[in-house]
């Protein structure tokens, strides 16, 4: 069996000195291959930490760029809450003002059923046909009465209140009327026993139709700011054999 020979390495000289050559045992070429693997092992941990620690700096960047926008969301969701706590503390000062810590429980109130307005309902007990009801299931609050001179300017009462409040028969009749005017907006005239005749305007909503019967306190429309309005309130008339009354000596606000 032949024994490994080693390696010699001649070295040629261009000049006049002599060449030289290098002798390598088996035992070196090994020692020098391993140093190499070594130092090339070596250079690829290098390359991969670097290549580890890149990846890990930029995810640092993207989360630090994550942390600073939930910041600022944060702030602006600070901003935002302390507004609405500036809008509710406004809207409690209206509702105090319109004395919404006095309303009136709804539990009088006729609802007419999902399909619509019926022609022939079927009246609440102790139901009579004079006009003596609060038109509101609210006390809203009175801006306006009734002026001096059989109400031939001002025929009636401007009760401020919410836009979408219930708006309720002041007693039981039929419909004569339903439209919309350039005055008085979306608006209800009722007919009743004994000459009465109510009128109910600036509405935003109307749920009954000309022809159909309502009991008293059946809700007939949503009050709103229709017609020559410059805020939500209910125009409230009551006439009898054509001449306006004061709603105020017939009915009893809350």
């Amino acid at each position: 069996m032949t024994k490994p020979s080693g390696l010699t390495i001649l070295l040629v000289s261009d000049g006049d000195a002599e060449s030289r050559s290098i002798r390598l045992s088996p035992r070196r070429l090994r020692l020098l291959f391993g140093i190499g693997a070594f130092l090339v092992l070596f250079l690829l941990g290098l390359v991969g930490s670097w290549w580890y620690l890149a990846a890990r700096a930029h995810r640092v960047s993207q989360l630090e760029a994550q942390v600073e926008v939930l910041l600022e969301d944060q702030v602006r969701v600070a901003e935002l809450a302390h507004r609405f706590a500036e809008v509710e503390e406004g809207y409690e000062r209206i509702r105090a003002m319109f004395g919404a810590d006095s309303l009136v429980t709804p539990g009088g109130v006729w609802l007419p059923p999902a399909s619509g307005p019926s022609s022939n309902p079927e009246p609440p007990d102790g139901d009579d046909h004079e006009p003596t009801s609060w038109p509101l299931t609210e006390r809203g609050f009175v801006t306006q009465p009734l002026l001096e001179g059989g109400g031939a300017d001002h025929p009636g009462l401007d009760i401020a209140i919410p836009t979408g409040s219930y708006i309720r028969a002041s007693g039981g009749g039929r419909v004569t009327e339903v439209g919309e005017d350039p005055v008085y907006g979306y608006y209800v005239r009722l007919e009743h026993d004994g000459g009465y005749e109510t009128l109910y305007a600036h509405a935003s909503l109307l749920l009954v139709e000309e022809g159909d019967t309502v009991v008293r306190n059946e809700v007939i429309a949503l009050s709103g700011s229709t017609g020559r309005s410059t805020a939500p309130h209910l125009h409230f008339e009551i006439w009898r054999d054509g001449v306006a009354l004061d709603p105020l000596e017939m009915v009893t606000p809350p």
